[in-house]
């Protein structure tokens, strides 16, 4: 282990970002310079206080099992080479995950039972970034080739994760993606804030010149069939993700100046990133309401305040969590408490147990207000509480409440994709669906999940294919799918 009392003498640090007042000025990322630049000072104690355990639970609460003892020994021991090899061996995106993982591994955390635990997610943002500017990661071609060809819909984490792991094993890889370019959320979805999209396309460099092949501004199912990838290609992998949103079914629904979130955030990075945007939803001098309380609601909040919005109001109908762990949610658990993203720290106001019940309208149909009511959780479902019908102003409201599953029209209804209960596809133990020589993985099996899960499917899925292709692999397989059964 590293220091063995280094959990007792030295307290936990995160790295700190920058002044509210400059960042919400700019897109820049909130630390300075980089996440991993930013905790550098710190972050050789900070590993220090790894006790190494004899169970470690971080692998257990880590979807990708990083072996995060193992690289928090070798930073402390100034062996950021060996540091950046075992933290690859498990994950293809650290500096992704560093940046947007809420850091399951650090819930279940043995250190985190009766201190504050080990700051896991600035060590691995750090051991990657350092190795980024310090040109240790390269691209990793195969030494052979299969006579096996492979399609990847989707370039989300999952999709990425599949296809550079499918590629590293020999095989041809083409990655379809709709959008003009390649990334998925990671892309469009995610802010400049919390992301910049350098990067993700320095990643997409490295898998380049690995062998991969993106093919963008492609939509599946319309540009070119299931039918026609099946002919082209030995396995083609369904990375196609949980993009249906869920919407809002209440009075004055239709009203313009509502959206999903999903349409305004694109948007506002697409903005960001210097491009055009004709008739760009915009937050500037509004009175900006966000219906969820989730990241991307935050994401929303982020954006709007960087926007200049009048006021921005965060609405959640859940109960505001506690401030620490739950009695029914115990270590190792990953807790529901109450969190404060940056977007949080940076202004607007949080409202929980609140339930939309109406919006209303100006002359020109344009949304004014909405109609909110506390409500409470009895028999099973939300009540309104009596008295507490009230009115906020509103001239942009944003719908950030998930999303129901992966989108059915097109080429999962061409290819008669069974699916689960839930609307996901099924797939079995290897990750392979209904249909012979195609696989599902991500958000588009599992439904709408978190980025750690997505490179784990991915890692997974491309074990599943491998071993149909070749019929053995060498490719990890750090979960198994859920199977649930077919819907009615």
């Amino acid at each position: 282990m590293a220091d063995p009392r280094g959990f007792m003498k030295v307290p936990r640090q995160v790295a700190k970002r920058r002044k509210v007042k400059r960042r919400v000025k700019d897109w820049d990322e909130v630390y300075p310079g980089t996440p991993g630049a930013a905790v550098l000072p710190i972050i050789t104690e900070q590993a220090s206080r790894c006790m190494d355990c004899g169970i470690p639970f971080c692998h257990n609460g880590c979807p990708l099992g990083n072996l995060i003892p193992e690289w928090n020994d070798l930073l402390w021991r100034d062996d950021w080479l060996s540091a950046t090899d075992r933290l690859h061996a498990t994950n293809n995106f650290p500096e992704i995950t560093g940046r947007l993982c809420p850091a399951l591994c650090e819930a279940a955390c043995v250190v985190g039972i009766h201190r504050e635990p080990v700051t896991i997610k600035n060590v691995e943002v750090a051991i990657a970034d350092k190795a980024w500017s310090d040109r240790r990661i390269v691209a990793l071609p195969p030494q052979w080739h299969t006579d096996k060809t492979v399609a990847v819909v989707g370039s989300g984490p999952a999709g990425m994760a599949a296809a550079q792991q499918l590629t590293r094993a020999g095989h041809t890889v083409v990655v379809y993606e709709r959008a003009d370019a390649a990334g998925g959320l990671l892309r469009y979805g995610i802010p400049e804030f919390k992301m910049e999209k350098a990067v993700l396309e320095r990643r997409l460099r490295q898998m380049r010149l690995e062998g991969t092949v993106f093919k963008t501004g492609v939509e599946v199912g319309r540009d070119i069939s299931g039918e026609q990838l099946l002919e082209r290609f030995d396995a083609v992998v369904l990375a196609i993700g949980s993009t249906v949103p869920r919407d809002l079914d209440v009075p004055g629904r239709e009203l313009a100046g509502i959206h999903q979130a999903m349409e305004y955030l694109p948007q506002a990075n697409r903005a960001a990133l210097g491009q055009e945007v004709p008739d760009q939803i915009l937050a500037t001098g509004k009175d900006v309401v966000i219906i969820g309380g989730g990241d991307t609601g935050a994401d929303c909040l982020g954006t709007a305040l960087r926007q200049s919005a009048k006021s921005v109001t965060q609405l959640e109908i859940m109960p505001m969590p506690p401030h620490s762990r739950p009695a029914g949610q115990p270590w190792p658990m990953y807790p529901m408490v109450y969190r404060v993203a940056s977007a949080h720290e940076e202004g607007g106001e949080r409202l929980y147990s609140v339930s939309t019940t109406s919006f209303e309208g100006d002359t020109d149909d344009q949304v004014a207000s909405l109609n909110v009511t506390d409500v409470k959780f009895e028999g099973g479902k939300f009540v309104p509480v009596p008295g507490t019908l009230r009115s906020i102003p509103a001239q942009l409201v944003l719908l950030a409440m998930g999303f129901t599953g992966p989108q059915q029209d097109g080429l999962v209804r061409e290819l008669g994709l069974a699916l689960d209960a839930r609307g996901n596809i099924l797939r079995d133990e290897n990750f392979a669906t209904n249909v012979d020589r195609v696989f599902a993985c991500g958000d588009a099996g599992r439904g709408q999940s978190l980025i750690v899960w997505a490179i784990a499917e991915g890692r997974s899925c491309a074990n599943g294919v491998d071993l149909a292709l070749q019929g053995a692999t060498n490719l990890p397989k750090p979960i198994q799918p859920d199977t649930r059964p077919l819907a009615v």
